[in-house]
């Protein structure tokens, strides 16, 4: 069966007079592994349980397929929905569990029994088939939740931040097992999660979602290395931002004084803004982008001195906050191993390329 197509046109929900969504539209093309990112509360698994068919929108079309399917049911949709706490029944088997969505259909028995030890296989849980759920790890929970999806054959699957249970990691080996499986299978997959590692490594596109409506949309990279607001640069991993007046533009670089009077070098050349003279702009510098140095041995176009208030030495990084006159900078040395461990008080210089600051938008 090939793969769903998937597109929103300007979907609304309210409960009350608060809006849970606003304007969303989308378009999730065929074997895509998108993704829903967000805080709690900001309406992601409302849009995802909307495109299920569990939520009726107050506004706008869901499609699947080109075709509207507002108010075609979900059993009628071939969805797959995978839900957090996996819905199992602690009472059947794991064979009986992965069946029932089939005896539901009345699919005759001998097809049961191959589609069932099929999606078995896909999960790689053979041989688990009398076991009951709380004989399994959460690990294996989870794949049995996804098994019982995949053997009535969606042509689209939703996962409910299905990884939020499981232990830091399993998550991460589960993280692998769900993109191998994606991939082998090709088929189109929207997934909702707030962890901002879990999105970048799975999805082939992100949509950064705040307060029911999308932030930004676009591939991993480009969320992370060119964010589109302040929300965004702060919510998907860490960022120092810095607000301030454009007070020198030359030509590929400007001159920022901050607004605790900083001065910041950004390189403007890959900038779709063109700051000039005056503009206001929020700038934003990635940790890992950072250096921590000795005073007096610092190069570069960017060099603050300050205090060191604290450091975490965490194996393949060391984590460092770094106290200006008016500010605190978060900075990660990566690849620790042979360099100098900077304790707190230490006055130290952190330096930053031009190229690594991020004009995020006009302040």
């Amino acid at each position: 069966m090939q793969p769903a197509e998937v597109r929103l046109e300007e979907i609304g929900k309210a409960y009350g007079q608060q809006w849970a969504l606003r304007g969303v539209n989308l378009h999730v093309q065929r074997g895509e592994f998108f993704t829903f990112l967000g805080p709690s509360g900001c309406g992601k698994t409302t849009l995802l349980r909307i495109i299920a068919g569990f939520v009726h929108a107050d506004e706008g079309t869901v499609h699947l397929d080109g075709k509207p399917v507002n108010d075609v049911p979900p059993w009628q949709r071939n969805v797959g929905l995978v839900f957090q706490n996996y819905a199992l029944w602690p009472h059947m088997s794991v064979f009986e569990n992965v069946a029932f969505g089939l005896r539901e259909r009345k699919t005759a028995r001998q097809d049961i029994n191959q589609r069932v030890m099929d999606a078995l296989r896909q999960v790689d849980l053979k041989g688990t088939e009398s076991r009951r759920p709380s004989q399994l790890s959460g690990g294996q929970q989870q794949r049995v939740a996804l098994a019982r999806t995949l053997v009535t054959q969606p042509r689209l699957l939703l996962l409910d931040e299905p990884l939020s249970n499981l232990d830091a990691k399993l998550r991460i080996d589960m993280r692998i097992e769900l993109l191998k499986l994606q991939r082998d299978l090709g088929l189109t997959t929207i997934y909702v999660t707030h962890d901002q590692e879990e999105a970048l490594a799975l999805s082939t596109r992100i949509a950064v979602m705040n307060s029911g409506r999308i932030e930004q949309e676009g591939a991993p990279r480009q969320i992370y290395e060119q964010p589109a607001s302040e929300f965004v640069a702060a919510f998907v991993g860490q960022s120092n931002l810095f607000g301030g007046r454009v007070v020198q533009a030359k030509e590929g670089f400007i001159e920022v004084r901050t607004d605790d009077n900083l001065i910041i070098r950004a390189a403007s050349r890959t900038s779709h803004l063109s700051p000039q003279i005056g503009d206001e702009l929020l700038l934003s510098v990635r940790p890992e982008a950072m250096e921590v140095r000795a005073i007096g041995s610092s190069s570069g176009a960017n060099q603050l001195t300050g205090q060191v208030a604290a450091s975490a030495y965490q194996g393949t990084l060391i984590e460092y906050e770094v106290r200006l006159m008016a500010r605190t900078l978060k900075t990660y040395t990566v690849n620790p191993k042979g360099k100098t461990l900077f304790r707190p008080g230490q006055e130290v210089t952190v330096t930053f390329a031009a190229d690594d600051v991020v004009i995020v938008r006009n302040h």
